[in-house]
């Protein structure tokens, strides 16, 4: 279980996979997790990418076994976990990476991508928010909520939207489980800054091939308003899966990661 004292001042937690075979010099990839969750949430997609890749599996600043919590007033902006995220990739002496993220991981890997043109070799995001992530209204009751109540709670009322009405009841829990133990103030913290960005002008700026997938039903945005979007990132597809979950990278992990394995073997 590696940790790396990195140049932002955090001190990071960070899984390598690599099942590739030893004579061969594998590219890299590195995994961003959304919020509430830690490494750990790549779980399934593991076995299908570390044969082919060096997998990196980061715990964001403040999440899982990184850091201590953030502090509730930290100036946080969607720039800090970029910096985090660069800082650990150079600690590993690794220049080039494919890059893939889930949930609000993938706001902030479309700004990693736009900012970092010659680092990333191409750009996964699974059931990931808009650009303009409209959570402003909601912030006040949601942090007024997660303060009082914690976070477990929360998450036991929202996770039939996340995971969709076929997930096990049993992976049900060990997801409400795994996100109800992120320290309450990085998650006070988190909700009331890294939604809030604009990454817009950041799409056309995304060099790389960039796959976008999301569900048929997902609460994050219908097929068309997903596509809105994803059309204005230059060498970008789309891919529709059927469900009704807005987090397929957990609802329909293999499916997933067979896919962006795919996507990123036919660029090499």
């Amino acid at each position: 279980m590696p940790n790396a004292q990195l140049s932002t001042g955090i001190n990071m937690h960070y899984e390598v996979d690599d099942f590739t075979d030893p004579w061969t010099k594998p590219g890299a990839v590195l995994m961003l997790h959304g919020n509430l969750e830690c490494s750990a949430s790549w779980y399934a997609w593991v076995p299908v990418l570390a044969r082919h890749f060096k997998v990196v599996r980061p715990d964001m600043r403040g999440y899982g076994q990184s850091t201590p919590p953030v502090p509730a007033d930290y100036p946080w902006t969607i720039d800090v976990p970029i910096d985090d995220f660069i800082a650990l990739m150079d600690r590993l002496g690794i220049q080039k990476f494919h890059l893939i993220a889930a949930k609000i991981g993938g706001f902030i890997a479309r700004r990693f991508a736009a900012r970092f043109p010659e680092r990333v070799l191409s750009l996964t995001v699974v059931g990931t928010p808009p650009p303009i992530y409209d959570t402003a209204a909601r912030v006040e009751s949601l942090t007024k909520d997660i303060a009082e109540n914690g976070i477990e709670p929360w998450a036991r009322r929202t996770m039939a939207g996340r995971l969709g009405k076929n997930f096990p009841p049993e992976g049900t829990e060990w997801w409400i489980k795994m996100m109800g133990r992120t320290p309450v103030s990085t998650q006070l913290c988190f909700v009331k800054n890294i939604p809030l960005a604009d990454i817009t002008a950041d799409l056309p700026r995304i060099k790389c091939p960039t796959l976008v997938i999301t569900t048929e039903g997902s609460a994050l945005g219908d097929v068309e308003s997903m596509r809105k979007w994803q059309v204005t990132i230059p060498n970008s597809r789309l891919l529709v899966l059927p469900g009704d979950s807005y987090h397929a990278a957990a609802s329909d992990a293999e499916v997933c990661a067979s896919e962006t394995l795919k996507f990123m073997l036919a660029g090499k």
